[in-house]
This record gives structure tokens, C-alpha cells and sequence, in this order.
């Protein structure tokens, strides 16, 4: 395999990524204001988001510590926003599970929604390239996203060190989570899921530790999962 190949499919993966800056600068920026307004220090907030690496579950696991909610709690939720990572993971298995282990666990600490969706859409496209050219595709794709994340989330954070305490963002947080749910809702199982959750999470609002987050979000799949068995995708 030529290695100018490899890389003509890595900076086809860069330019593929470069589009979604407009997507992460600003929710990593959000973020980082968010974190230093729930009292975290930048240097935790930074933690947060290179260890994490995952939007949606770093934003409901700021609004559980918001709401004094037990760690375990925490990491469960995290956890329950983030199962899609599995089937994202089990979905590319036969285009990159050939991999090195070093490899394989590269790309799976960068696995996020816009690495999987946009390699899964090249990967049907050009079912020929090798796995080297599949796996520097991937790379691309993170390569102008993944960096900004954390560059973002760093300046948010120190922007966010000079808003009062108390300054009126906790608005914020909801609005983060519908703008990133609403564009993902395309489907009959997608609507009945994020319908069926929200609709539970209202009913059970009043169990102790956010526990009801938790079993709406299990709800909400399972009803999604069956809506698709029944072939109403």
C-alpha cells in the first residue's frame, strides 16, 4: 500500500471534518463557561473534556453535580448517554477490527458522533480502500475536530472565570441538549425514543438523586429498539 494513498484518505477525512468546527467550537465553548459557572477549575473543566471526549454525556453529567447528585449517579448517567458508543463501535468492527490493538484503541478513544458518522458514510462510498486508508480516513475526520474540542473547552473556561458566579447561564444547559437532540430525530424509532424518555423523566421527576434520568434514558432506548424491530425506523 502506498503511503501516498494513506494519506490522500487522511486529508479527504481532514477536509470531511473541517465543517463541523462550526459544531464543536461553540458547544465546547458552552461548556467550558458552563463548568467554571458550577464551580469546577479549569484545570478539572479541560480534564473533563479530554478524558470524556463526549458532548452530550459531559453535559448531563455537569447538570447532575449541578444538582448535588451522588457520584455513582453521575457516572451511570454518563454512562446511559453514552451506550450508543457501543453500537457505533460494533458497527465499524468489520471496517477497522482487523486493526493493531494500538490502533483500535485510538480509535475508539476518538469515537464520537461526527468521527463515526461521517467514516461510516466513506466507508460504504469506497468499499475497496484498505484498512490503513480506512483507519487514516478516521484520523482525518478527528483531526480538526477532537483538538478544538479541547482548545475550545479551554476557552470557555477562562472566559467563563470572569462571569459572576450565579450569572444567569443555567438556561444554557437545556438549550444545549435540544439543539444537539432536534437535528437527530429522523425517524419513527428516534421521535418515539426521545418522546417516550422525555415524557418519563417529567413523570419521574420526583425520584431521589436524578434516578429518574436514568430510567427514562433506559426507557427511551428500549423504545426506540422496538420501534425498529417492528420496522417502524
Amino acid at each position: 500500500m502506498a503511503q501516498s494513498e494513506v494519506m490522500s484518505s487522511y486529508w479527504r477525512g481532514f477536509r470531511d471534518g473541517l465543517p463541523f468546527i462550526a459544531v464543536v467550537a461553540p458547544f465546547a465553548t458552552l461548556f467550558g463557561v458552563l463548568s467554571m459557572e458550577s464551580g469546577l477549575s479549569v484545570f478539572e473543566t479541560v480534564a473533563f473534556s479530554v478524558v470524556v471526549i463526549a458532548g452530550s454525556a459531559q453535559f448531563a453529567a455537569l447538570q447532575l453535580l449541578n444538582d448535588n447528585a451522588p457520584l455513582l449517579v453521575v457516572i451511570l448517567s454518563a454512562l446511559t448517554v453514552n451506550l450508543r458508543m457501543s453500537m457505533y463501535s460494533a458497527s465499524l468492527t468489520p471496517y477497522l477490527g482487523p486493526l493493531p490493538l494500538w490502533k483500535r484503541i485510538t480509535a475508539a478513544y476518538f469515537l464520537v458522533d461526527i468521527t463515526y458518522a461521517a467514516s461510516v458514510q466513506d466507508y460504504d462510498k469506497r468499499p475497496q480502500e484498505s484498512v490503513a486508508q480506512k483507519f487514516a480516513y478516521f484520523m482525518g475526520v478527528a483531526t480538526p475536530v477532537c483538538p478544538l474540542w479541547y482548545l475550545f473547552t479551554l476557552i470557555g473556561a477562562l472566559v467563563g472565570e470572569a462571569i459572576p458566579s450565579g450569572g444567569g447561564l443555567d438556561f444554557a444547559l437545556p438549550i444545549a441538549f435540544i439543539a444537539m437532540v432536534a437535528p437527530t430525530l429522523r425517524t419513527t424509532a428516534h421521535m418515539g425514543a426521545a418522546i417516550s424518555a422525555a415524557l418519563l423523566a417529567l413523570c419521574l421527576y420526583w425520584m431521589p438523586f436524578n434516578l429518574g434520568l436514568i430510567t427514562a434514558a433506559l426507557a427511551g432506548m428500549a423504545v426506540g429498539a422496538e420501534l425498529e424491530r417492528r420496522g417502524w425506523a
